[in-house]
């Protein structure tokens, strides 16, 4: 583990081993609203040097096209081509690997972003934000009954999570023969104003416990998002560096592709959790910022 904070010739020849970048956003590039300091000059120059730039994040709130307008109003050069969600590494997995059938449709526990990114690539759905009104007594639990046509139950992280859409997702993966069991991600939590909150693996635990069943889980760290952006990309593994705030996701997503890592100490690792971890960086910066 190399620390690179205040040495110039360390981040040079790092620099000088790296062709392509994939950067998180929250913790890496920006804390909610607000732009980490001289991420944008690094990032510019990092484009003048000739590196290839992917954002790259677990958060599935957003479709790739809500994120380039957030991009734009940080006034944060990207495009979106760039951008790489769970969201939409959901929908691309449902539609070309499991070649999701046209008589299915999917249950969607999540926001916005999954039901763009589905609509983007053809996939039918149901739930999510009109679901967002929960049942009120215990009489209405006859209202849930389980439909044959729900293919597939991808969760992801829901502002709006209710008794009435874990009680749906259940009765279709408890009923349906084959029904698959998709989530986003599952990291525990996520950082925002100055802290860290439950994030959609504390939300899905409600759903995977009573199952007695792990989803597939389709962002960080797990190698089906790997795949599809090193195919997608035409990426050299060698030359290629996962840039993140997060141990179990980032950094772990970056070691088991065969990336190298770079750890930014601005989101959820602390300098404690740094030295108690098995997971080790390849490099380790006290932020973005300063990488020039």
């Amino acid at each position: 583990m190399n620390q690179l904070t205040g040495n110039s010739d360390a981040i040079q020849g790092f620099l000088d081993s790296i062709d392509t970048f994939l950067f998180d956003c929250d913790g890496v590039i920006w804390h909610g609203d607000h732009v980490i300091q001289n991420v944008v000059n690094v990032l510019s120059q990092l484009r003048e040097m000739g590196k290839k730039v992917l954002f790259v994040t677990n958060n599935s709130t957003k479709s790739r096209k809500a994120y380039l307008k957030k991009f734009v109003t940080l006034n944060i050069e990207a495009y979106a081509d760039e951008i790489f969600g769970s969201a939409y590494a959901a929908a691309y997995y449902i539609k070309h690997t499991l070649q999701f059938p046209i008589d299915k449709k999917v249950y969607v526990v999540g926001m916005a972003g999954i039901q763009e990114e589905l609509d983007s690539e053809g996939v039918r759905h149901v739930g999510s934000s009109a679901d967002d009104e929960n049942l009120h007594s215990m009489s209405d639990m006859s209202s849930i009954k389980n439909d044959p046509e729900v293919g597939a139950v991808l969760f992801g992280f829901d502002l709006n999570i209710n008794y009435k859409k874990l009680a749906k997702a259940f009765t279709y993966l408890h009923h349906n023969k084959d029904c698959h069991f998709l989530a986003t991600n599952s990291d525990l939590t996520f950082p925002a104003g100055g802290t860290v909150y439950p994030g959609t693996g504390a939300l899905l635990a409600a759903l995977s416990a009573p199952l007695d069943k792990k989803p597939t889980i389709l962002g960080k760290p797990e190698p089906t998002m790997m795949e599809v952006i090193v195919n997608k990309y035409k990426l050299n593994r060698e030359r290629t560096c996962m840039v993140g705030d997060r141990l179990d996701t980032d950094i772990l997503f970056g070691h088991q592709g065969g990336l190298k890592t770079l750890l930014v100490m601005t989101g959820v690792t602390t300098a404690q959790g740094l030295e108690q971890t098995d997971i080790r960086p390849d490099f380790v910066i006290d932020s973005l910022g300063s990488l020039l």
